[in-house]
C-alpha cells in the first residue's frame, strides 16, 4: 500500500507535536518545582532571621534589666527580698501608701498581711501583729487619723503583748489626729520618727512590744511641696529586711 506525501508529512507534523508538548510540560514542570523551592527557601529564610532578630531583643532586654531586679528575680527570696535572712530571723517586706489612690503592702515569711487585694487596708494608720516566736498573724487593723477617733487606736496599741512585732505603714494621712499619747506609745514600740510624723507624710515601722532599743526598721518622709512625687503627697517608701525571732 502506498501512503501518500501528504500523509506522510502529516503524521510527521503529528509527532513532532507531541513531542513538542511533551516538551512544554516538561519545562512546566520544572519552572513549577524551582518556584515551589524558592519559596521554602524564602520561608526557612524569613524563619531564621526573626529567631535571631528574637532572640537579639531578648539578650537585649536581659541586659538592660537592673542589677537589682535581675537578682531579685534569680534569687526568688522570701517576700522578693533581694538577699535571704539568716537563721533565726523573719523576711519582711513593708511598702507605704500611694497618696490617696494605692494601699500599702505588707509581706512577711512570703505570706501577704495586708494589701489593696486582700480588702483589709484604710486611710490613716495601718498595722499587723505578729507572734515574735512563730511568726503568725495575730491581728490586722486601720485606723483613719484624718476624720477618724484616735481613741480606738490607743485601745489597740495598749493592748500588744510582749513579744509582739509590730508592723505600720501609712495611707493618705496618719498624723492630723495622732496625738501626744498615741504618739508615746508608738515610741514603746521602738519608733524614733512617730514624734515628727506630720499631715500627709508617708511611713514605714517594723518594731515590737518590749523592744529595749530603739529599732533600726523604720522610713519617714515630710510631705513638702518642692519634693513631693505625687501633688500633695511624697512619694511611697518601701522597705525590707530580716527581724530576728524572739528566743525566749
Amino acid at each position: 500500500m502506498t501512503v501518500s506525501p501528504f500523509l506522510r508529512w502529516l503524521a510527521v507534523r503529528e509527532n513532532g507535536g507531541g513531542r513538542l508538548a511533551r516538551m512544554f510540560r516538561a519545562s512546566g514542570i520544572l519552572k513549577l518545582a524551582a518556584l515551589i523551592l524558592a519559596f521554602l527557601l524564602a520561608v526557612f529564610l524569613a524563619f531564621q532571621l526573626l529567631e535571631i532578630n528574637v532572640e537579639f531583643k531578648l539578650g537585649s532586654m536581659a541586659r538592660s534589666l537592673p542589677l537589682n531586679e535581675a537578682q531579685t528575680k534569680a534569687a526568688a527570696h522570701k517576700c522578693g527580698l533581694s538577699k535571704a535572712c539568716p537563721p533565726g530571723h523573719f523576711a519582711f517586706k513593708l511598702t507605704s501608701g500611694a497618696a490617696s489612690v494605692v494601699g500599702p503592702r505588707m509581706c512577711l515569711e512570703d505570706k501577704l498581711l495586708m494589701s489593696g487585694v486582700k480588702n483589709n487596708v484604710g486611710r490613716g494608720i495601718n498595722v499587723a501583729l505578729i507572734n515574735g516566736k512563730t511568726g503568725e498573724l495575730l491581728r490586722t487593723g486601720f485606723y483613719d487619723m484624718w476624720a477618724g477617733d484616735v481613741t480606738p487606736f490607743i485601745k489597740f496599741l495598749k493592748e500588744i503583748e510582749d513579744g509582739t512585732i509590730v508592723m505600720m505603714a501609712s495611707f493618705d494621712d496618719p498624723a492630723t489626729k495622732l496625738n501626744d499619747e498615741a504618739r508615746k506609745l508608738i515610741t514603746d514600740l521602738g519608733s524614733s520618727a512617730v514624734g515628727n510624723l506630720g499631715f500627709r507624710d508617708n511611713w514605714v515601722f517594723v518594731g515590737g512590744k518590749g523592744i529595749k532599743t530603739k529599732s533600726p526598721f523604720e522610713q519617714h518622709i515630710k510631705n513638702t511641696a518642692d519634693t513631693n512625687k505625687y501633688e500633695g503627697w511624697p512619694e511611697v517608701l518601701e522597705m525590707e529586711g530580716c527581724v530576728p525571732k524572739r528566743q525566749d
